[in-house]
């Protein structure tokens, strides 16, 4: 017997979008991009601004250009030569300097996760995406070419059904319950709490990481306004995970940590969050997939969460898209979790290295004294930086016979083509994947083989004044390197990646 406001004809789509955080937005925004019937739903009624991550890294950043989501200065070869740094942190400790090419956004960019929600949501829309907020789905069940899910809506329950459905639905996932992936985790061990506050004697907190023998204040002091204020509590993890977090025990901890009294007022926001970390052993169950907090979850120094699943969106989000339209190599789909789940289990180990660094043990001084001395050496805080940042992220080779290129990302190239100048960035705009061909005789031998993808690559002619290591390239659409021509033939790469020719 049907609910009396259940609409019995479920609405259906290509793709479902569980979850409609900054790493759902961008999957449908990137979907619609394509032409993808996708339906987003939301338990939130609107967007929320509160005091999470604000940071972009430099590989998140590089990838949003690409797509068009991040303005990306031109690509000069003065800019190549040069590069950009930016100074950050490792474990709390100052020291850290993040570089990328000057071709490229910056090392860090700052953008408040609710403002990149906003903004994907608009472009979502804008691409013909249905948003459904105040839903929240209390069923999931797929079958061998669909997938089922209820939601309770304003109106009551409604279905839904699609070939696909996507869980950005965050730490909490109700897919990743409902459809049981298995995970692996790690239980927490400390205690953290935030909180947006005036602190009404600003000169008494210390700004930014500030570590002491009874744990560590976090602070972005506004003497003027809200000032975001983190206490780190290494005693072990709070008995009440839940429980409402109040002025008085905010300016309580901080008082034992500091020694000194922190009084504080005027909240607007208060959260607890742990050390604890999961990661599920596959993003992928049959014709659900799993992206960002829902697949994975670390102590959040460094800001490398929401960087993590923006990244997950983009690589997902093209892959989806070719294998709905036809155009996708066989087991396009399983090279998601080949791809991502061990960039997550990468930061899921280098946040729980950091943590051991920051435990307030005495016995830990020589150590910490060893890594400060060691961020001072340059090849030491290049290969943190790329860490932090994922510019050390390559992807797996698909075959033993590919180009030692593959899977690497493409930093941004100046070029000049028919049209005249020009740079990778730009070239990557539309979506489709690039076969750059890089001049001569040699370059253009490679268009015969590749005409029968016409319907899916994007090939342009290009010249660089800049050497580089291969004549033609096949560029995906998130950036990395599909093919290079030191490798296979170009036709079988196009088929493992794109299936047949047309």
């Amino acid at each position: 017997m049907n609910h009396p406001h259940e609409d019995p004809r479920p609405l259906h789509a290509q793709v479902l979008v569980v979850g409609g955080g900054p790493v759902g937005m961008l999957t449908a925004a990137e979907l619609g991009h394509h032409g993808v019937s996708t339906v987003v739903l939301e338990a939130a009624p609107h967007t929320v601004d509160q005091p999470k991550a604000g940071t972009l890294h430099a590989r998140t950043a590089q990838g949003l250009a690409r797509r068009g989501h991040l303005p990306s200065p031109a690509a000069t070869e003065d800019r190549l030569r040069r590069g950009s740094a930016d100074a950050f942190h490792f474990a709390g400790m100052p020291g850290l300097v993040i570089t990328a090419p000057a071709t490229e956004p910056g090392p860090i960019v700052g953008r408040s996760q609710a403002d990149l929600e906003r903004d994907f949501e608009r472009l979502a829309r804008e691409r013909g995406v249905t948003v459904l907020r105040g839903h929240r789905v209390t069923a999931i069940t797929q079958g061998p070419e669909t997938v089922e899910v209820t939601a309770e809506g304003p109106h009551g329950p409604r279905r839904f059904t699609a070939e696909y459905a996507v869980g950005a639905d965050g730490a909490r996932s109700t897919v990743r319950s409902l459809l049981g992936f298995a995970e692996d985790v790690h239980p927490a061990t400390v205690s953290a709490l935030l909180g947006l506050v005036r602190l009404t004697d600003p000169d008494s907190v210390p700004y930014g990481w500030h570590r002491t023998p009874r744990g560590w204040t976090v602070a972005g002091v506004n003497p003027y306004g809200h000032s975001r204020f983190i206490t780190i509590d290494f005693r072990g993890p709070h008995p009440d995970r839940h429980s409402a977090l109040t002025t008085e025990e905010l300016s309580r901890e901080g008082e034992r940590i500091l020694g000194r009294p922190v009084p504080m007022t005027d909240p607007v926001f208060f959260s607890r969050f742990s050390d604890f970390a999961r990661l599920v052993r596959d993003y992928r169950k049959g014709r659900v997939f799993l992206a960002g907090d829902a697949a994975h979850v670390h102590f959040p120094v460094g800001g490398q969460g929401l960087n993590l699943g923006l990244q997950d969106a983009l690589n997902l989000s093209w892959k989806l898209a070719h294998t709905l339209a036809g155009t996708a190599g066989k087991d396009l789909l399983d090279t998601y979790d080949a791809e991502r789940r061990p960039a997550g289990r990468r930061v899921i180990d280098n946040t729980r290295a950091q943590l051991a660094l920051m435990r307030p043990d005495p016995g830990l001084d020589p150590l910490r004294e060893l890594v400060t001395e060691l961020l001072g050496l340059e090849e030491v805080t290049t290969r943190l930086g790329q860490m932090i940042s994922a510019q050390e992220t390559a992807y797996p080779a698909r075959t033993g016979g590919g180009s030692p290129w593959e899977g690497r990302f493409l930093p941004n190239l100046p070029l000049t083509t028919e049209d005249g100048p020009a740079d990778l960035t730009r070239l990557l705009l539309p979506g489709r994947p690039l076969l750059l061909l890089i001049g001569g005789a040699g370059a253009a031998a490679h268009r015969g083989p590749a005409r029968g993808w016409d319907h899916v690559l994007r090939t342009v002619a290009a010249t660089s004044a800049n050497p580089l290591p291969w004549e033609a390239v096949l560029v995906r659409p998130d950036g990395y390197i599909a093919w290079a021509a030191d490798g296979e033939p170009l036709a079988d790469a196009l088929r493992r990646w794109f299936g047949e020719a047309r």
